[in-house]
């Protein structure tokens, strides 16, 4: 069986970069693609992707339209599109979306939801 490869993004496409040295605790609201570095507390409700790099760490409820991580994720994530875990990932919670991704590696603890096709599940 192939290994799983996921496109790596490249950071000039992100519109909103949170630095390593961020440490932000709340609700994140956003349209456009996010790309946490440093730590997030709370809540992330979103119409964007939402990527979460090496060495992040996010301690939220998530709700996007697409969440890649790299870094860890504390909470449940609900993802219009899709989900990827890259091989750094470590995410404890529960995953809910119509397509999930994980690269060798990775380290996913909880329960995952697939219902396929037009992206809609009964989570969000």
């Amino acid at each position: 069986m192939p290994d799983v490869r996921i496109k790596k993004i490249d950071e000039n496409e992100i519109d909103t970069i949170l630095a390593d040295d961020i440490d932000f605790s709340g609700v994140v609201s956003f349209e456009k693609p996010l790309m946490v570095k440093g730590k997030v507390t709370g809540e992330i409700s979103a119409n964007g992707d939402l990527y979460v790099d090496e060495g992040a760490v996010v301690e939220a409820q998530v709700k996007a339209n697409m969440v890649s991580a790299r870094g860890k994720i504390n909470g449940n994530i609900i993802a219009r599109s899709k989900v990827e875990l890259f091989s750094t990932a470590e995410v404890t919670g529960d995953l809910f979306a119509p397509q999930i991704e994980i690269e060798s590696g990775a380290t996913f603890n909880g329960n995952c939801i697939m219902k396929g096709g037009n992206g809609q599940n009964s989570h969000e």
